[in-house]
């Protein structure tokens, strides 16, 4: 079943780019697009009312020998860690799809792109074999270039290739990793389940950790590793940020709860103090840069950096509760990352521009953009933690979950919300409120088409903030399992706390 996830976008991708141009009527390579990924959509959520929520283990298992000589096989599995990545991996891939413009130059080549990188994240999420993650982890690299450096900003070729370079250091060190991995525990295989750590010395398991910690975090990115971001998010078109923010930093995320805390419980306790430090500080840095930006768009991106933080901290703690936020705040802000994208799109192309020394004004009921305003106050306060809303809950369980391990992290953690709430206010203050400048002028009418992604999303920012329960009822089970073999005491930051 996982593979209808993984081969329907790329096969599609590959007819809708090779078919001959005459072939193809206009708009059509969209439309088709829109239709294979709305079905795909479809198929992820009857998977998911049909994932047994009781049960901790893989679910939907595809085994397919491939090189049983080099340990290669096709093994496919998806638990509560990944059900919920592979449901916002297609539903931000609709989204993406149906924003993006009519007009879009070489429209066969951009859709198809868009399908082959849906369907690599997908194969990433349920993969159960090193290289077989390894392989569709790096399916996505070209493809995301492509969409930089054609369809991008003013600056798209010094984006696109900055990212290519992090991200082809990012999967150098998953490769070395993953190789040394199976040498070290002298295992026949790469699939995961049949290598254990447990039998390598703590200083070899702290180095494998290491270098998976700082492969997935390149991807996500944290701080220092993050300086592709911004170009990268900045100079993407509006659904491929959309992409790029909701859905590639998830799998560096997903990557170290997988494994980073799973395969390695001993090293991660080790290292976790260090952890917890690292993601506070990357939560602060994003919020104050953020605070910093004069372009919109920048700012959406900077507080990106901090939001991670807040998964990172979550992770370091590793209670039951702790980790349950932690994918709870991947799926949050998977969303409210792409409808403030999505938001920050149509404003650049109704009004002209992004600086916020020139919006304002846009809450105007006849002149300006309301519903576009009123939607990116909500979007706003779901990325500041908003009580009622999907950004609160998840931070309120990340909060709750590490502040007994880790009181200090967390208590930056939560300054870094606040500092959101700053970014944002601005953000809202100068763009949505005072009067138009040009008292003279329409801006141009935002069509229902271009409403309706928005509208989506805001839909399940507020369900799921209402109730959180269908929010973290797919990932306890197995977060727990993964959580139960991590050692406990070392994980507190004095005996003081350790004792509580």
């Amino acid at each position: 079943m996982l593979s209808v996830l993984i081969w329907v976008p790329i096969v599609s991708a590959l007819v809708i780019g090779f078919l001959p141009g005459k072939a193809i009527l206009p708009n059509s390579a969209r439309l088709g697009s829109l239709i294979v990924s709305g079905l795909v959509l479809l198929f992820n959520i009857f998977l998911l009312f049909k994932f047994d929520i009781t049960n901790s283990g893989m679910q939907f298992q595809e085994f397919i020998p491939w090189n049983e000589t080099l340990g290669l096989n096709y093994k496919l599995g998806a638990d509560g860690l990944a059900m919920p990545m592979l449901v916002l991996n297609s539903l931000l891939t609709w989204i993406a799809i149906y924003s993006s413009s009519k007009e879009t130059p070489r429209p066969r080549l951009f859709y198809s792109m868009i399908l082959l990188i849906s369907g690599g994240v997908a194969g990433a999420f349920s993969s159960q074999n090193f290289m077989l993650f390894f392989l569709f982890y790096e399916l996505e690299l070209i493809p995301f270039y492509l969409l930089i450096s054609i369809w991008g900003g003013e600056k798209r070729a010094y984006a696109a290739m900055k990212f290519l370079i992090y991200t082809a250091v990012s999967g150098a060190l998953m490769l070395a990793t993953f190789l040394g991995m199976v040498w070290l525990t002298h295992s026949s295989s790469f699939d995961i389940d049949a290598i254990s750590t447990q039998t390598l010395s703590a200083t070899l398991q702290i180095i494998l950790l290491s270098g998976i910690l700082l492969g997935f975090g390149i991807k996500i990115p944290l701080i220092p590793f993050h300086t592709w971001l911004p170009d990268a998010y900045v100079e993407a078109s509006a659904p491929v940020a959309i992409i790029l923010g909701g859905v590639l930093a998830k799998l560096g995320t997903y990557g170290i709860l997988r494994f980073g805390l799973s395969l390695f419980p001993d090293a991660w306790s080790t290292l976790a103090p260090s952890l917890a430090i690292w993601g506070s500080i990357s939560a602060i840095y994003g919020a104050v840069t953020a605070i910093a930006q004069k372009d919109i768009k920048r700012m959406v991106a900077y507080s990106s950096i901090g939001h991670m933080g807040y998964i990172l901290l979550a992770a370091a703690a590793s209670t039951p509760l702790s980790v349950v936020g932690a994918v709870a705040q991947m799926f949050s802000h998977g969303i409210i990352l792409a409808i403030l994208f999505h938001l920050v799109g149509v404003v650049e192309i109704k009004v002209g521009t992004r600086e916020l020394d020139v919006l304002n004004g846009l809450m105007n009921p006849i002149r300006g953009l309301p519903l576009v305003s009123a939607l990116l106050i909500l979007g706003g306060m779901a990325s500041a933690g908003i009580p009622g809303l999907t950004g609160f809950i998840a931070e309120f369980i990340v909060f709750q979950g590490s502040f007994a391990v880790f009181p200090l992290p967390t208590l930056l953690c939560i300054v870094a919300t606040g500092l959101s709430a700053v970014y944002f206010v601005i953000l809202l203050n100068r763009t949505c409120f005072g009067k138009l400048d040009n008292k003279t002028a329409y801006y141009p009418q935002v069509l229902w088409s271009e409403k309706i992604p928005a509208l989506v999303l805001a839909g399940l920012i507020v369900f799921l903030g209402v109730q959180p329960t269908w929010l973290v009822r797919w990932t306890e089970p197995t977060t727990t399992a993964m959580v139960a073999a991590i050692p406990t005491i070392e994980k507190a930051v004095s005996p003081k706390v350790a004792m509580k």
